[in-house]
């Protein structure tokens, strides 16, 4: 099993649906910063927010695993062209988290 790198790509906000949903005052997610560089194999790194991790952490699961290793890209060749990433974001549908995470070769 190998580490994976988990960095914080963008912080994003849609001010149309928080309008018309959102709670009076809310802005982007204050959990996380772009920027930011957590790693995991198959536990959450600590400081991440628990629900961003239950969007994210089959891809953590299936990278920490050794998926993208030998080449192969995931969903049958038509999402990332990159071996080894994956783009993910929470499930917040007001203010999701994007996410950038990456195979590396560091044993966990």
């Amino acid at each position: 099993m190998y580490k994976v790198r988990i960095t914080v790509l963008e912080t994003t906000f849609n001010e149309r649906l928080a309008g018309e949903y959102g709670v009076e005052g809310l802005g982007c997610c204050p959990f996380h910063e772009e920027g930011e560089v957590f790693y995991a194999d198959y536990a959450k790194p600590d400081g991440f927010c628990d629900e961003a991790w239950k969007s994210i952490y089959q891809f953590v699961f299936a990278l920490a695993h050794g998926a993208g290793k030998d080449g192969g890209l995931f969903y049958h060749s038509d999402w990332i062209r990159k071996p080894g990433v994956v783009i993910s974001s929470c499930n917040d549908g007001i203010r999701p988290v994007i996410f950038k995470l990456e195979a590396t070769d560091e044993p966990s």
